[in-house]
């Protein structure tokens, strides 16, 4: 059996289907927000007297954004639902997002 799964972003603002995913940062916290082609628009308009007159600095080494437990499914269950439908997954490693994909619908989420 085959599944599709499709990821639709909504606009964090008004809840219309949101174009593109902006990151930004303000005093030391990077964020990001998934804003329709209006609102990015007029998010960028409101930043631009700030950001063209702003210094660009260097952030080291760029670091992978952290997982909380809550947005996770332990890799276990996902490991163990693959093999019960029959998907081959190894036991050690990455798991395919594909596989996590199927196992975070099967869940409702």
């Amino acid at each position: 059996m085959a599944q599709k799964v499709t990821v639709m972003l909504e606009d964090d603002l008004d809840g219309s289907p949101a174009e593109e995913t902006l990151r930004f940062g303000f005093d030391g916290v990077d964020d990001e927000i998934d804003l329709s082609g209006k609102n990015a628009r007029a998010f960028r308009e409101q930043l631009a007297p700030f950001t063209e007159h702003a210094r660009k600095t260097s952030r080291g080494i760029p670091r992978r954004p952290g997982r909380t437990t809550a947005s996770r499914q332990p890799s276990g269950d996902i490991r163990a639902r693959a093999k019960d439908h029959g998907i081959a997954v190894s036991d050690r490693g990455r798991i395919p997002a594909s596989v996590a994909e199927q196992h975070q619908a099967a869940q409702g989420h």
